[in-house]
């Protein structure tokens, strides 16, 4: 009886100790390979990844999670790094991504080297790959659901687009032009590249204004909105309603001009911190547990009641945010579940 509950005993004991060696991700590295810096959200979102990774590496979480960044958009210079992270034997990359489809090749080479691949942002489309993504088509036609509320007439809009070839862009611009579609009351008369940067944005609006009719309204993609109010008064042209797009400078101006005039917009991007969510899903996977290859998270938006209560959380030259923790990456995990 006694050799019987002994056995049984160290059984338990074996199990617990193989669990929590499945479960022990110290010695794992994670790297954050990231295409693009050249704006306030991208900055915002490298801040939230450093912040959160770096505690996790001090509390033993994980050995390393560095974060890589290429000097240029390129998919060719991505592709590089990604393939030098593979060689430096990261356990995990987390992927943002400058291509859908362009980087599935060394994606796939990543793959089958064991490592496991995380994309967020701009995701990709190679199966083996998890994917942390925001419906952006959604968030774009929200801007026109918006617009259709608080503009019974409709009117000519312009639309700022963000960085050319990028998937994020081509998805929020087909939102907004699905938006106007179903709402023949507007009309984009006009269209440029604002690159998500405020200073881009601001040349690319001046430079076409000369050309327009009278703008009711813009529709954006996020850090073009100060931006474009900017340039409408260096031509001396009314300001339209321009939707923002949480950067702190936008939520500034637009609470100037609503003491002042009680100017009404809103204001809707997605939240930096989703790097740190896609950290936590390839620190989940590395722990032996199992997760969905694709896991959705809401757009962050903004609205005139509550515009004061944001702007007071936003960082001078930041971007509103949301961080996340293990905890809630395990909530998301489970919704998707």
């Amino acid at each position: 009886m006694f050799k019987k509950t002994l056995i049984g005993a160290t059984a338990i004991c074996l199990a617990l100790a193989s669990a929590n060696a499945m479960a022990d991700t110290k010695d794992k590295k994670i790297a954050l390979s990231n295409n693009y810096a050249g704006n306030s959200w991208r900055q915002a979102m490298l801040k939230s990844w450093d912040k959160v990774t770096k505690q996790a590496v001090a509390d033993g979480v994980v050995a390393a999670a560095d974060p890589f960044t290429t000097s240029e958009n390129q998919v060719t210079e991505q592709a590089a790094q990604i393939q030098n992270l593979i060689l430096q034997g990261y356990n995990a990359i987390v992927v943002n991504a400058a291509s859908p489809d362009a980087l599935n090749g060394v994606i796939k080479q990543a793959c089958d080297a064991g490592i496991v691949v995380v994309s967020f942002d701009g995701i990709v489309t190679e199966p083996c790959a998890w994917r942390v993504a925001v419906d952006f088509k959604a968030m774009g036609k929200s801007e026109i659901e918006y617009l259709k509320e608080n503009m019974k007439d409709g009117g000519n809009l312009l639309e700022i687009r963000g960085l050319a070839g990028v998937s994020v862009d081509d998805a929020i611009h087909s939102g907004i032009e699905e938006g106007v579609k179903e709402n023949s009351q507007f009309k984009i008369v006009g269209s440029v590249h604002g690159d998500w940067a405020q200073d881009v944005a601001q040349k690319a609006v001046a430079g076409i204004l000369p050309s327009l009719p009278e703008v009711k309204a813009v529709v954006t993609q996020g850090g073009d909105g100060y931006g474009a109010a900017q340039a409408f008064k260096a031509a001396g042209r009314p300001t339209p309603l321009i939707i923002m797009g949480n950067r702190e400078d936008e939520l500034k101006w637009w609470k100037e001009q609503k003491d002042a005039n009680g100017y009404r917009t809103m204001s809707v991007s997605i939240a930096p911190g989703v790097s740190t969510l896609a950290f936590w899903v390839a620190q989940m996977i590395l722990d032996g547990q199992q997760v969905p290859k694709d896991l959705t998270v809401p757009f962050l938006r903004i609205d005139q009641d509550n515009l004061e209560k944001s702007l007071e959380t936003t960082e001078k030259g930041g971007v509103a945010n949301t961080e996340y923790s293990l905890e809630d990456a395990k909530k998301v995990v489970a919704g998707a579940k």
